[in-house]
């Protein structure tokens, strides 16, 4: 089974990485997309993150019964921080049948080349990129490992979520009705 990566620390998850998700299974040769709650990026300081569990709630409560998408809580027994390569090799010995796609906006590829293995990655992996404004002349993109994909963007965050929610502003529709029940209900990203 071929799955698609798609990473991300989902603080929270939105309609746009739904989107993404969706049109990804759409238009490729992807089986399932697995969203993978990363504990911490090696990249970003993990100050506002929220509980892990509480992340991977919404990630679960966000993809319904969408049997094609799934939430994969895998980096919760790995080390912290989090890397791409250690994560996909661990994937592999656990799921050896399996084929693993990175999935990643493009501005991803513009520090690609100070991931931890990044050359291991390009050799032993498929990347499949959602081309982001700005980011279309970036390192990589023509590396015969990765692919590119036109998708539907929207211009939403996580942050800007974060941001709206700290002013005791409506998340509405940036975020699906289950999340939002359970952000209001749960009094999550409160400060």
């Amino acid at each position: 089974m071929e799955i698609g990566l798609y990473f991300g620390s989902f603080n929270p998850v939105h309609t746009g990485h739904l989107i993404i998700a969706n049109h990804v299974l759409n238009y490729t040769g992807i089986d399932e997309v697995w969203m993978v709650i990363s504990l911490q990026s090696p990249f970003k300081q993990r100050s506002n993150l929220i509980d892990n569990y509480d992340r991977l709630n919404l990630v679960e409560l966000a993809i319904g019964d969408n049997d094609r998408i799934k939430p994969c809580s895998i980096e919760f027994e790995l080390p912290v921080p989090s890397y791409t390569i250690d994560t996909l090799t661990y994937l592999k010995e656990k799921y050896p049948f399996h084929s693993f796609t990175l999935i990643m906006g493009s501005d991803n590829l513009v520090n690609f080349n100070h991931w931890k293995n990044f050359d291991v990655i390009l050799k032993y992996y498929k990347i499949l990129v959602y081309m982001r404004p700005g980011f279309e002349n970036v390192p990589f993109i023509n590396h015969p490992s990765v692919s590119t994909l036109n998708a539907p963007l929207l211009e939403i965050s996580s942050s800007f979520i974060r941001k709206l929610i700290a002013e005791g502003k409506s998340i509405q529709y940036l975020v699906p009705d289950k999340v939002l029940n359970e952000i209001i209900n749960a009094g999550l990203f409160k400060t």
